[in-house]
């Protein structure tokens, strides 16, 4: 028997499901028919169609439905008062992808995206995708109820979304992804705890250490392997301006007392020093740095890393990792940040000064025996629409943390790498900063001898670079 012929509304969904942003042109070679009747498919199918462009570049999908709800996902800003606004709309389309416009977003879009046009998810969601240590607990605390795979890493740009629309109320940056994770993030602000007290830290956060290491306390989905956990405390009364509520990043050592642990609170210790050196010594480079403290309590040591995208209890700021931009916009493979970074900066992308400040983060970077500078570890937020650098973050020197095992990697004297000719005006702020670094890190008594020893081992050899390159 033969088949029944199908509807000119089946076949324009064929067509749009075979080739997503597709012209009219297109869509009347495929189906044979004139332009006129094409326009009144597409016409007839408001609900399914989705379209962007202008003029000549107009282009046309199929919807496609997540988790069988069709309609485009309201996406949502958080803005620095804590105020949200309806900002954008992200649709799914067939086959894959999905079409969300920039146009007046204030970010730089890449050249075959600037219609809203996506292979996957847009590059300025990327970093909301769960990841890393805190990421993993997330993903533990709701895979069950979304029926996914507890390892994120196994999700697909659909589940990410399923996960983001539903509970991603507290991600990187300023956006919230649906409705539904928007009124349960409103919801939360009605119950929200206080803010923590001074007088409440050490033991606030040696339980919220012991709950995060029993793989529960999933809240924001920050990156980055280390043991850490998120918590608000109440103002720092030393602030300029007026106090407000700080939203903190705190990693945390072991309290076994082991070799390894004690390596880690040294590094912690050497984070906090680090990023004061950034600072003090680089801010006239355009290199800004996280705030930190370093404290003690129940045999473990604590980093707090005040998170720079939020601002008070509820205000937020935007973020993306060099990351997501080289995917979005180069391709590239992990290079070094300057040689992503120039590129960047070649098509129009970043800010003014940022390629430069880049260079010489980079150099501090090396300078201190930094041997994790990833690109997840590098963020810009967007600035009229290019890219300007983040405040620094996780600089340290990763060469001395301890191997996967727990064994020690040995306190060897660092060889300081030397400039070429053409970058001496970058290397020389960075060694003068990481020069103060290591002085810091030797004077420092919470640091263990033998790494007060090493670090003034490796500031007496910088010093010596420091003769040789200039």
């Amino acid at each position: 028997m033969q088949a029944p012929p199908r509807s000119s509304r089946d076949q324009l969904a064929a067509a749009l499901a075979r080739q997503p942003a597709a012209s009219a042109q297109d869509l009347a070679a495929r189906l044979g028919v004139s332009l006129p009747t094409v326009h009144r498919l597409l016409r007839a199918a408001p609900a399914q169609v989705v379209s962007l462009g202008r003029a000549r570049r107009t282009r046309h999908a199929w919807r496609r439905a997540l988790r069988g709800q069709a309609g485009d996902l309201a996406v949502y800003r958080v803005d620095a008062q804590g105020m949200p606004h309806a900002w954008a709309a992200l649709a799914l389309v067939e086959p894959q992808g999905c079409a969300m416009t920039l146009e007046g977003a204030g970010w730089p879009v890449p050249p075959d995206e600037r219609d809203g046009w996506w292979p996957g998810l847009p590059y300025l969601l990327q970093d909301m995708r769960p990841q890393g240590y805190m990421g993993r607990q997330f993903a533990r605390a709701v895979h069950e109820g979304l029926q996914l795979p507890p390892d994120p890493r196994a999700w697909s740009d659909d589940d990410v979304l399923a996960a983001l629309s539903r509970a991603g109320g507290d991600t990187v940056g300023d956006l919230i992804v649906g409705d539904e994770a928007l009124r349960r993030w409103q919801a939360g602000r009605l119950d929200a705890p206080a803010p923590l007290a001074e007088s409440e830290l050490p033991a606030a956060y040696l339980a919220l250490a012991a709950q995060a290491v029993a793989g529960g306390g999933a809240g924001s989905s920050a990156a980055g392997e280390f043991p850490k956990f998120a918590a608000l405390r109440a103002p720092d009364q030393a602030a300029e301006g007026t106090p407000r509520a700080q939203h903190v990043l705190v990693k945390f050592s072991g309290a076994g007392g082991t070799p390894a642990e004690r390596r880690w609170a040294d590094l912690l210790l050497a984070e906090h020093l680090a990023l004061q050196a950034c600072a003090a010594h680089l801010a006239g480079q355009g290199v800004q740095a996280a705030r930190t403290r370093w404290l003690q309590a129940g045999g473990r040591a604590f980093l707090e890393v005040e998170r720079f995208d939020r601002h008070g209890r509820w205000g937020r700021s935007p973020l993306v990792s060099l990351e997501a931009v080289n995917a979005a916009f180069l391709g590239l493979p992990h290079l070094p940040w300057p040689e992503l970074a120039a590129p960047l900066a070649r098509g129009g992308w970043l800010a003014d000064g940022a390629l430069a400040a880049v260079g010489v983060l980079w150099w501090f970077g090396r300078l201190i025996g930094n041997t994790d500078m990833h690109l997840g570890n590098l963020s810009f937020r967007p600035h009229a629409g290019r890219l300007a650098l983040a405040p620094a973050y996780d600089m340290l020197p990763m060469c001395y943390a301890p191997l996967g095992g727990g064994e020690l990697a040995p306190l060897t004297l660092l060889a300081p790498p030397l400039p070429l000719p053409g970058e001496r005006a970058q290397w020389r702020p960075a060694a003068a900063a990481a020069l103060a670094f290591w002085q810091a890190l030797a004077g420092d008594g919470r640091v263990g001898d033998a790494m007060r020893a090493q670090a003034q081992a490796n500031a007496h050899r910088l010093a010596q670079a420091m003769v040789v390159a200039c």
